[in-house]
């Protein structure tokens, strides 16, 4: 026979074949190691916004909306934007401090040519609006659409997600994160934070059935080092990753550190669900650490918001320090407990036209909405209010000028960093 059919050539021909196989196998890991480079391939890479603009259909809507006078218990103007895609097709819009009541036309009192409204307008600290499927504003939620926790206590909502209301379950529910805050003196003039809590609307008549809280942070001494979560949520995979941050209130501290937790997919409603990092593990409980912020140049807001593109994930916020008043920017990491990398090259959004100098509005709150973006846009809201130190003078001068305390809407759009 044939010298490569015998039995030693046998042997070496089985032998050549795996040798083939197991450089074809490392071949093929080696191939799904390698960061894609294609634009817009699945690897994680730097991101960045190459392109933006204001978004007047969206800031309209909320304008036309407000200055409806149809009704005297609705939404006139308010911050802390954040929304949620119904099932149905509706879009939910959740607001902290509200403005109801009705608006007047211009001149205001002061002779100016600014739509306003009464200092004695009723002001809640939560509110819901619902907007239609084909994007028009249609009603406004009994407010406050969360009940204060206790006295000199409110709640502010901030992200919400529809999920199963138990796991298995057909039957939907919308799950809303709350912070809870208390009244403080001194630095705290916006509250003292408390709790994070998650509370349960029904569907579709989005009526209040629960709240329950997931982290009490009221027994931490410093209130600058308690951690509020519920900013924002990104899923990935079997995972809901909510972000949140604790508040700076100290002069040296322009930024706030960004922290994050998980709870798996379908499960924020249940404390014991939830994981938080502390710097090397998910833990049920301990100190958790920041992923983000030094307390000068690189850090969050006390508000902001995280999307994920392909595989990458992009933080919005503020900027660190004086441009935090003006100035959006953005981080990007391959995995929520970082490291991220930033911050990149900010962009000032459009404030509303007011006659006054510049200085004495201010933007915050970035937040995306995907139930809005698409065809390689983002839209992002952002808040606007009057810069004053004393609360009172500040809700004075929104009150003239109602344009002042609405959210406003920009599209972006999201690049690879060259």
């Amino acid at each position: 026979m044939p010298a490569d059919q015998g039995p030693r050539g046998g042997r070496s021909a089985r032998r050549t074949w795996i040798v083939l196989l197991l450089a074809l196998a490392c071949a093929a890991v080696l191939l799904t190691a390698l960061p894609d480079d294609r634009e817009g391939g699945d690897a994680c890479e730097a991101r960045t916004v190459s392109s933006w603009a204001a978004d007047d259909k969206v800031t309209g809507a909320f304008a036309r909306y407000g200055d409806d006078t149809a009704r005297a218990d609705d939404w006139t103007g308010g911050d802390g934007t954040h929304s949620v895609r119904l099932p149905d097709g509706r879009l939910l819009w959740l607001f902290s401090d509200t403005f109801l009541g009705q608006v007047h036309a211009p001149p205001n009192p002061a002779g100016q040519p600014h739509t306003w409204r009464d200092a004695t307008a009723p002001m809640v600290r939560n509110s819901g609006v619902v907007m239609s499927r084909s994007g028009t504003l249609q009603r406004t939620l009994p407010a406050p659409l969360f009940p204060d926790p206790a006295a000199q206590q409110w709640r502010w909502p901030v992200a919400a997600k529809v999920e199963p209301r138990s796991p298995g379950s057909s039957e939907d529910v919308v799950r809303v994160l709350l912070w809870s805050r208390a009244t403080g003196t001194g630095p705290w003039i916006y509250g003292v934070p408390n709790a994070t809590e998650v509370a349960t609307l029904s569907l579709p008549d989005l009526r209040v059935e629960g709240i329950v809280k997931v982290s009490d942070q009221s027994g931490v001494p410093d209130p600058e080092k308690r951690v509020l979560y519920g900013t924002t949520t990104v899923d990935d995979g079997d995972w809901t990753y909510v972000f949140g941050g604790n508040d700076a209130q100290a002069a040296a501290r322009p930024a706030s550190h960004a922290y994050v937790a998980r709870v798996p997919r379908g499960r924020l409603a249940e404390p014991g669900a939830w994981r938080y990092w502390d710097g090397e593990d998910w833990t049920e409980s301990g100190k958790p650490r920041a992923v983000l912020g030094d307390g000068e140049r690189k850090g969050v807001g006390s508000a902001f918001t995280v999307v994920r593109v392909n595989r990458t994930y992009v933080l919005f916020t503020m900027a660190a320090g004086t441009a935090g008043l003006t100035t959006v920017t953005s981080y990007w990491a391959c995995s929520p407990t970082g490291p991220w990398h930033g911050p990149a090259k900010g962009f000032a959004p459009p404030l509303p036209k007011d006659g006054s100098a510049e200085q004495d509005m201010a933007a915050y709150n970035p937040q995306a909405h995907p139930a809005l973006s698409g065809n390689g846009r983002l839209l992002l809201s952002y808040d606007v209010n009057w810069l004053d130190a004393t609360p009172a003078n500040a809700q004075a001068n929104v009150t003239r000028n109602v344009s002042l305390y609405r959210p406003r809407f920009v599209s972006l759009r999201i690049a690879t960093a060259r």
